[in-house]
């Protein structure tokens, strides 16, 4: 896992540099090299998530969580990355403002798909409650 990150930012590194290079020359390469850059990095992040998601899933079927909550608490996972990840592309672009409204719409979604999750914690709680 170790040596996999240490690629990664070697990948991160060589991104930067390329596309500080070429921003000086042709600064419509340099958006495609950091654009490729950045979604090898995505990929390569992915990849790595894949065997937590089985490790999450195995565990909730050990303790008999249910696999919907487990859903969400991925996609809201996974959005929040998505978010953070888009912010940061967005401001090095320049777009702060748009960066802003995405930062909220990502906020707002977490909002949403949380409200499953809360749910099933006040209905345990209130069964908790009555065997009082």
């Amino acid at each position: 896992m170790t040596e996999e990150f240490i690629k990664m930012i070697g990948v991160a590194c060589v991104t930067t540099i390329t596309t500080m290079i070429l921003k000086q020359t042709k600064p419509e390469l340099a958006f495609a090299v950091s654009l490729v850059g950045i979604l090898i990095i995505v990929f390569w992040v992915v990849g790595l998530f894949r065997g937590t998601v089985n490790i999450l899933y195995n565990i909730a079927a050990t303790t008999g969580l249910d696999d919907s909550l487990l859903k969400i608490l991925l996609k809201i996972v996974g959005i929040s990355y998505l978010t953070e990840f888009s912010v940061g592309i967005l401001n090095d672009f320049g777009s702060a403002s748009v960066a802003d409204k995405v930062s909220l719409g990502g906020k707002i979604l977490i909002f949403v798909l949380s409200l499953p999750i809360m749910e099933s914690l006040l209905k345990l709680l209130q069964e908790f409650l009555a065997l009082l």
